[in-house]
Order: C-alpha cells, then structure tokens, then sequence
C-alpha cells in the first residue's frame, strides 16, 4: 500500500503546487484527474521519486521512502512511465524488457509480454527503440516493460499524450487487460474520458489540492460541475478540461 501523508510542495518562486495532500492507494486502478496546472504531473513526481516534497511523508507498505531517489524507489515496486517515452538508439526492445524484468527474456518470453500490450515479437524484439518508432508503439513498448517488471505501484503521466487517435484506442485496450490481470496498484494522471470510466477511482486535483475522491461512479458525474476555486471542469472532445 502507498500511503502520503500531508504532501505539500513549495516552487522555487514560493508557488504552493501541492497543498497537504493525504491519500492511500491500496490495489485496482485509481486515475488522478482535474484542471490543467492543478498539480497531477507534480504530484506523479513527487511519488515516483523525481520531486522531493517540501513537507510531508511517502509511505510504501510501511517504510517511509520519502528520501529515496527515482532508481531506489523502482527497486522497491515503483514504476513511473513519462508523458513521452525516452528513445535509445542502440538498445533494442529484448534489452529493454532484459533490463526491466532482470533475467534474460527469449522469444517466446518477450512474445508472451509484447502480445499483452498488442505487439509482435517477431517484427519488434530485434527493433531498436529509435526514431523509428512512432509515440505509440514506444508507450505499448513502455507498459511491456512494466509488465515484464510486475512492480507493486504502476504510474503513468498522461499517456496519450502525443498518440494518434489509433494509438489512443490500441493503449486503451492495454490498460483495460491491466485492469482485469492487475496484481497491484495502477495510477494514471490523466484527461480522457474513456480512461476515467475504466477507473475503479478518480481522485480530482484542483490548484493543489484534492476537491474529489471517490469510485468511478460517484465522481464522474461530479466532473461537470464546479470544484474548487470556482473552476469548472468539463468534458470536452472525449477528455476533461
């Protein structure tokens, strides 16, 4: 379980981004939403490991890692997947999902993790993760490696960011065979609608702070009206705004 207690986050110009969050994530898939700048993409940070709090303790089935960097946290169960996936020219999936699961992956081992986020191995192992990849593929290729990891907290930061509306619907498909096999906890930061109504949560972040929490069927409703600051948050073009 991950628990944070009294999170709050202070920018260099004494701009309060986070504000004395408190919350627990204790299995299923919890999507973290709300207005743009109301401090989900710091917040995802600030659990991962790349953002230290100003105040406030991070939690992980009962040890404080609050001080822990991003690599100790990953060893420990924590996963983070970027807005936009890093490319390395010289690396190729195998090694990726090598480095990720810390054993030697085979074929039919990278064919039975590649073919959970709808990708061949045959026409992928051997694939360098370069610029020939499109922003797709290198997200499905991103939550292959999560896959191959089996951490205990999956978080992802708005991962149809700079998809193809194709790509979008593919990734939907993934997170929604996560959901039915999951075997921890998946936290996604994120706008869209289908990936709201796919949640077992939806935690609303406005201007620092958590103006709703609950199941998928209480708060989703709730995302048509006013929170907050009197800041009105909508759907619109299939995401909220």
């Amino acid at each position: 379980m991950l628990e944070l207690k009294n999170i709050s986050y202070t920018a260099e110009d004494e701009h309060d981004i986070i504000k004395d969050i408190s919350l627990k994530i204790d299995g299923g898939f919890t999507a973290i939403t709300g207005p743009n700048g109301g401090g989900k993409s710091t917040l995802a940070k600030i659990i991962a490991g790349i953002i230290t709090p100003t105040k406030g303790q991070i939690i992980l089935d009962g040890e404080d890692i609050t001080g822990l960097s991003i690599t100790e946290r990953a060893h420990k169960g924590i996963s983070f997947a970027f807005q936009q996936p890093v490319r390395f020219k010289g690396i190729t999936v195998r090694d990726l999902l090598t480095l990720a699961s810390g054993k030697t992956i085979d074929f039919n081992g990278a064919c039975a993790i590649l073919s959970e986020v709808g990708l061949c191995a045959r026409d992928y192992i051997n694939r360098e993760v370069n610029a020939s990849l499109s922003g797709g593929e290198l997200k499905r290729i991103e939550i292959a490696m999560i896959i191959a990891r089996g951490t205990k907290l999956s978080l992802f930061d708005e991962p149809e960011a700079g998809i193809d509306l194709w790509s979008f619907n593919s990734l939907i498909k993934v997170f929604e065979k996560m959901h039915e096999k999951i075997n921890g906890s998946i936290v996604i930061i994120s706008h869209q609608e289908r990936i709201l109504k796919t949640a077992d949560r939806i935690i609303v972040l406005s201007n620092g702070e958590i103006t709703a929490d609950g199941t998928q069927e209480d708060v989703y409703p709730e995302l048509f009206m006013e929170i907050g600051s009197g800041t009105c948050v909508k759907l619109e073009e299939g995401g909220v705004r």
